[in-house]
């Protein structure tokens, strides 16, 4: 999946300013070493630098790299898969905003951070949980299959587990959970009515792969239509959003 970076950062800020809560539960002291994992542009990493930690961002994203070295050229940024990496540096903490949920290969995921982490140290980090964007994701699958497209409406986006099954994952790797939260967080949609289809083509766009364009156009607006009773409160947009927030130790 190809990302625009710009796109992101001026209509999906939100990403990174609900992440802001993390960085807090991260609770850096100067001198830790940090690693950020799916850093997306780096404004949190930056945060992190700025509390005095020695921190390194990665994303799988080269668009989102080269964006954040932009921003922030002080700060150590790179290239990684976070299903597939590792580091001979050993990090106090591995700390992960709105990008897990990306990863559909968790097990690599949690054991390269294990693996990258000093004993003692702690994982920390936000997803989407359970039931994330299920009504979203139900008028999206609804619609391409009207539309005959069977193959986009199977297409496997996402992971969002349940606190339960993840901190098996996590346990069943080595760490021991200290922290577990699942809750709701209805996210604003900015630009009324438009929000929804820019929300799919920003971070859905593999549901609508190898549509025509102004099919495309179309099943946004089927999309937006059924889902207009559950997102438009008054004009402002919501998204059902379910986040799953953790510690972990490793022991």
């Amino acid at each position: 999946m190809k990302w625009n970076a710009d796109l992101y950062d001026q209509k999906h800020a939100f990403v990174f300013k609900f992440g802001e809560d993390v960085v807090d539960l991260l609770d850096v002291k100067p001198g830790e070493h940090v690693l950020d994992i799916g850093c997306g542009t780096g404004h949190l990493t930056k945060q992190i630098q700025d509390k005095g930690a020695i921190v390194k961002g990665t994303d799988y994203s080269p668009d989102m790299i080269a964006q954040a070295k932009a921003l922030f050229p002080d700060v150590d940024f790179a290239v990684e898969n976070a299903a597939d990496f590792y580091t001979e540096q050993k990090y106090d903490a591995v700390f992960s905003n709105a990008a897990l949920h990306w990863v559909l290969d968790a097990n690599g995921a949690i054991k390269n951070v294990y693996d990258a982490l000093k004993h003692g140290g702690r994982f920390v980090a936000e997803m989407g949980g359970k039931g994330n964007v299920e009504k979203l994701t139900q008028a999206v699958r609804l619609v391409l299959v009207n539309h005959g497209y069977v193959n986009q409406a199977d297409v496997k986006v996402w992971f969002f587990p349940s606190t339960a099954e993840y901190a098996k994952l996590l346990e069943d790797h080595g760490f021991r959970v200290t922290f577990t939260s699942h809750f709701d967080r209805k996210t604003p949609l900015q630009d009324g009515d438009e929000g929804v289809a820019k929300w799919i083509r920003m971070f859905g766009a593999q549901f609508l792969q190898d549509i025509p364009e102004d099919e495309k156009e179309q099943i946004l607006k089927e999309i937006t239509h059924k889902l207009e009773p559950y997102y438009n409160e008054g004009g402002q947009w919501y998204a059902d959003y379910k986040r799953l927030r953790f510690v972990a130790v490793k022991e």
